[in-house]
């Protein structure tokens, strides 16, 4: 059985969105018979009304081809709402919630897979406070609760089910920007491994990108559909499919000449068994 899913990420709705690759995003995705289609965030550049608006269409649209997972990027929350947490968390995300879904860490379940959504977004937060002050309000956060609770869904998924993680921030280095989506990266790294993921989903950093987590977890890195491409590189989705025993990562780069998306990079990564991955039972906080 293989299991096929379109990951798109980064559309910022708003002044930097490119409409014409959103366009033929919708035009194509049917094209590739997805299962379900995971959207990792930052749909918004500015979290507007109006923004949001754009982006609750565009969700509808992919949500009419298949099951759609979607999560917060940075973007997506109103930090300056409650810095710090200070007014507590529901207000940074009044608008997400209104728009696009009450429920910020979703879990999608089809046959032969389940994807997990994890919430990495915060905006000003303890968690995500690093030494470097470029990082203030950008950096994500993943805690130990987040990856606790995701472990505790998989446990629970028939054995042969695919388990996907899908987060905003990059778990990878940035190939360009050289920087790390998260805060504390290494101890989120080692926790996922741990939750028994066969793939994690991601955007953020706005450059392609597909790899793993210590040679053993694969990960999804998609760029943005907008005009803050990292370095200027053509936007791209993924397509990952999901094989008994491999994983399958499958770029499909914007050629502007064309106003299409073609096949690019594909990378293949052997589908560890469950006693492989090691996986436990989620430790408490």
């Amino acid at each position: 059985m293989t299991t096929t899913i379109i990951h798109v990420s980064d559309i910022h709705f708003g002044w930097p969105c490119d409409l014409e690759q959103v366009a033929e995003l919708v035009r194509v995705a049917p094209e590739h018979e997805p299962d379900a289609i995971a959207i990792s965030g930052d749909l918004t550049q500015r979290a507007r009304h109006g923004e949001f608006q754009r982006a609750l269409v565009f969700v509808d649209q992919m949500k009419a081809v298949a099951p759609t997972l979607v999560v917060p990027g940075n973007h997506d929350v109103q930090w300056w709402q409650s810095p710090f947490g200070v007014r507590g968390q529901q207000v940074k995300f009044a608008k997400y919630r209104q728009y696009l879904d009450e429920d910020l860490t979703p879990v999608v379940r089809i046959p032969g897979a389940i994807l997990a959504g994890a919430l990495t977004a915060y905006g000003f937060s303890v968690g995500a406070l690093t030494w470097n002050p470029n990082d203030v309000t950008v950096k994500g956060h993943l805690p130990k609760s987040e990856t606790d609770r995701v472990q505790r869904i998989f446990a629970g998924a028939d054995g042969d089910d695919a388990r996907i993680v899908v987060l905003h921030h990059n778990v990878l280095r940035g190939q360009l920007s050289q920087r790390m989506g998260l805060a504390h990266w290494r101890s989120a790294q080692e926790r996922l491994i741990r939750t028994g993921a066969d793939a994690i989903l991601c955007g953020h950093d706005h450059q392609e990108g597909i790899g793993q987590i210590d040679g053993v977890l694969p990960v999804s890195t998609v760029g943005t559909h907008s005009s803050r491409s990292r370095g200027k590189r053509p936007s791209v989705f993924n397509v990952i499919s999901i094989e008994d025993k491999v994983v399958h990562i499958q770029h499909m780069r914007w050629e502007s000449d064309r106003s299409t998306f073609r096949p690019s990079d594909r990378h293949s990564f052997v589908r560890l068994t469950r006693a492989e991955q090691g996986t436990g039972v989620a430790t408490p906080d």
